[in-house]
Formats: C-alpha cells, sequence, structure tokens
C-alpha cells in the first residue's frame, strides 16, 4: 500500500463515523467518534492482559535470584511450589543497571503472589519512590523479572508467552535487516547493506541516515542525500525500506530528507528529531506524507497516548525491555491498535531481545509488516525444538510450548554466580 495512503486511512475512517454523525440535528457529545475513540483508549490501559484464568491458587514468589557470569545476566525466579522461569536481560544496560534490581525490584516481589502482576507491576513503580527512576534505569530490570515470571506462568499454564498477554496471531514473522553503518560513506555502506540482506533473505531492510542525535550533522558529511538514492537503486521498487535518524535532525532538516525519503518512496521515517521533542515530532508528521515512526526512548505510557491521540506518530515502537515488559507495550500496542496505527516494536539488541520481541509481535493483531532482526546471540547456548529461530527467506517461526519455548544449556547457567546486594 502506498505510504500516504496507509498514513492516512484511520483518518478517514474517523472522519467519515464524524460525518455521518454531523448528519443529526443535535448531536450528544457522547457519541462522537472523539468520545469513543477517547474511551476506547482508556479501555485499552484498564484491560487486563494476562490470561491465566487456570490458575485457581496462588503462585507465591519465594525466591528471585540475579545471576551472573562476566557481561550476561540470567533472572531466575522460583514459587513455593517449585516452578521455575529464567529470563536473560538486556546485557548491555543491566552491567550499569543491577544495583537497582536488586534494591528497588527484587525485594518488593518476594513473598507475593506472580498472578497479580499487573497490578504488582504498577505498585512496584511507588515503592522506593521507584517512579523517579523512570526510563532505562527502572523499565530494563523490571522487564528482566517480567519476563521471568511470564517464563514460570507459561510453565504452569501450558501456554507460549505470547498466550499469556493474548491471541496468537503472527506464528511466523517476517522480518527487516536492521544495520548500522554511520561512519562508512554511502558507497562503502550500500555494499555492506547488501552483504547482510542476501544472509538472511529479508524482504525489507533498515539503514541508518544522519548522525544520531547530531543536532543537523551527518557521519560522515553528505552521506544520508547520497545513500537514500542508492539503497532504493540497489534493492529495486518491491524492497521495503526503512529509514532511522536517531534523532538527528531540527524539524527544517528533518523535513528536507522527509521529502527526499518520500521522492524515493521509502516505508517509514524513524525519529526524524530527537525522540522527546513531542510537539515537533506532530509538524515534522503534519509535512510529510511518509509514516513517522517512534517509541523505541519513550518510558510513559501516557507520553504514549499523546503521541497516538494527536497522530504525532503513526507507527508505535515500544522496545520492550526499555518499556520495562511486554505488559505496558501491549497496552501501548491496543491504544495504537484503535487509532489504526501499526506497531512494530524496537527490539534490544544484547542477551535473548530477539525472543522476546518474537512472541510480543506473535500476541498483537496491528503488528506491522516486517520486524526488526538482528541476528541470534550465539553466546547464549539454548535449545528450541519448535524453531531454528533463523531467518528462511526472510522469516523466522515464533517458538512455541510453555513459556519462553527454549531450554537455557544447564551447564550454561550453572557456571553463573548469584549477584549479592
Amino acid at each position: 500500500m502506498d505510504s500516504g495512503r496507509r498514513k492516512f486511512i484511520h483518518k478517514a475512517g474517523l472522519g467519515a463515523a464524524a460525518g455521518i454523525m454531523g448528519a443529526r440535528v443535535k448531536t450528544d457529545l457522547r457519541e462522537t467518534p472523539e468520545f469513543f475513540k477517547n474511551q476506547a483508549m482508556k479501555q485499552a490501559l484498564i484491560t487486563p492482559v494476562l490470561n491465566i484464568f487456570e490458575l485457581k491458587k496462588p503462585v507465591w514468589i519465594t525466591s528471585i535470584e540475579l545471576l551472573r557470569k562476566e557481561d550476561n545476566f540470567i533472572c531466575r525466579v522460583r514459587s513455593k511450589d517449585g516452578a521455575e522461569g529464567i529470563a536473560v536481560s538486556n546485557n548491555m544496560q543491566m552491567i550499569y543497571l543491577y544495583p537497582i534490581f536488586l534494591h528497588r525490584i527484587q525485594p518488593f516481589f518476594i513473598g507475593k503472589d506472580a498472578r497479580n502482576l499487573e497490578t504488582l507491576l504498577e505498585e512496584v513503580y511507588v515503592y522506593k519512590s521507584n517512579y523517579k527512576l523512570q526510563s532505562l534505569a527502572l523499565w530494563v530490570p523490571l522487564a528482566t523479572l517480567e519476563f521471568a515470571i511470564l517464563d514460570m506462568l507459561g510453565y504452569l499454564t501450558d501456554k507460549s508467552i505470547g498466550e499469556l498477554i493474548g491471541e496468537i496471531h503472527n506464528p511466523k514473522i517476517a522480518v527487516y535487516q536492521a544495520n548500522n553503518y554511520r561512519g562508512k560513506s554511502a558507497e562503502e555502506s550500500i555494499d555492506l547493506i547488501e552483504a547482510q540482506v542476501q544472509e538472511t533473505g529479508a524482504k525489507a531492510l533498515k539503514f541508518k541516515i544522519g548522525g544520531r542525535m547530531s543536532n543537523d550533522r551527518d557521519f560522515p558529511s553528505g552521506r544520508s542525500v547520497k545513500l537514500i538514492p542508492l539503497v532504493r537503486e540497489r534493492f529495486g521498487a518491491n524492497m521495503t525500506i526503512y529509514a532511522d535518524s536517531n534523532g538527528s535532525y531540527s524539524v527544517e532538516e528533518a523535513v528536507r530528507i522527509g521529502k527526499i525519503l518520500q521522492e524515493y518512496k521509502l516505508d517509514f521515517y524513524e525519529e526524524p528529531v530527537p525522540f522527546d521533542w513531542y510537539e515537533e515530532t506532530l509538524e515534522v508528521n503534519k509535512a510529510l506524507k511518509i509514516p513517522i515512526a517512534g517509541g523505541e526512548q519513550e518510558p510513559s505510557i501516557h507520553n504514549f497516548k499523546w503521541l497516538i491521540e494527536n497522530d504525532a506518530l503513526d507507527i508505535v515502537q515500544p522496545d520492550i525491555f526499555y518499556f520495562g515488559g511486554m505488559i505496558r507495550s501491549m497496552k501501548v500496542s491496543r491504544m495504537a491498535a484503535i487509532t489504526g496505527k501499526e506497531c512494530t516494536p524496537h527490539i534490544s539488541g544484547s542477551g535473548l531481545g530477539y525472543l522476546y520481541m518474537l512472541h510480543f509481535v506473535s500476541a498483537i493483531p496491528n503488528a506491522g509488516p516486517y520486524h526488526e532482526f538482528k541476528g541470534l546471540n550465539r553466546d547464549i547456548p539454548l535449545d528450541c525444538p519448535t524453531s531454528d529461530l533463523s531467518s528462511v527467506d526472510g522469516t523466522v517461526s515464533v517458538p512455541t510450548g510453555a513459556g519462553l519455548g527454549v531450554t537455557l544449556d544447564p551447564d550454561f547457567v550453572k557456571a553463573h554466580k548469584i549477584v549479592k546486594g
């Protein structure tokens, strides 16, 4: 579908509804499309996510361990009845954040009923004034624990993590090949991008433009305007192509670059301005037809609500580690769905981020057509009987079975030592 047409399709639907109701002589405000949208947004935030109706008895959490081997962190949760769940953290962040896990999160969950996970996620936000740490400092450690608890609940219910948070809509995930060759010339970059795409057989790709939060500076100078046409020419009209500026531009420059992206019919434009420039993101969106994507850095559900309701974003990209887990991210996806927007989550590159992304995307009905793929992390040995976790002709099968659907090598886990507070 043409980018501009896809971008505005949900707006047209709301406009049609408004036209129908506008034909009445007197309109009850409770019957306007805006009222129904607002009510649906509220419902998306309060409707429970977890599907664990089978668990009739409490699942008391008796131990939470953070295990470490060099720079790899594993969270292991056990219940009073001996159930166990394991998660691998976002290690690039946890190496700095593990004291927050040990002192501000772990103690709160001991002795709690895991069935109440959704409520506990709200309560731990206030515990020891954790809300003052909102963003990666709080959400990465909390997501790590959430994934371990979901793994444990999956084994108790014989459900995959995807089945715990929704219905399975996407048992196979089409992937886009992500890359980052900033610092190299456009000519060098295009050859490296092509080699990566050939490895995975992906039918979509995302490349970097700008210099990353660089105040309009390119890296190297002039790279982006050379690379944009090269990517389209090299891969042809049928390839889905995304561009990510990582907040490189002012509004004026973002619009200038966006018009070049439109000229070459790219499919979305990610973080055209710094991620916390909400009004400016909206301004760029209004000036362009190409869909605007963002949300990788966003820590707040209510900021996402503003971005969605005001059409500042067309595609939402919560990072399920950076945003505090799958339950919070599912609420963002639900809000996006109400307004006809896609959810294409960002994936953290370390640990088992690619696996958590697969399970999350499997359960969202408004998933984008392609999702980020950075390849398997072969430093973490595991067994997955239901998927080889590789991209085959651009598609990865989501693991089935209980919990995460994989078993970490027991010797690998044993090599980790408990981290003390």
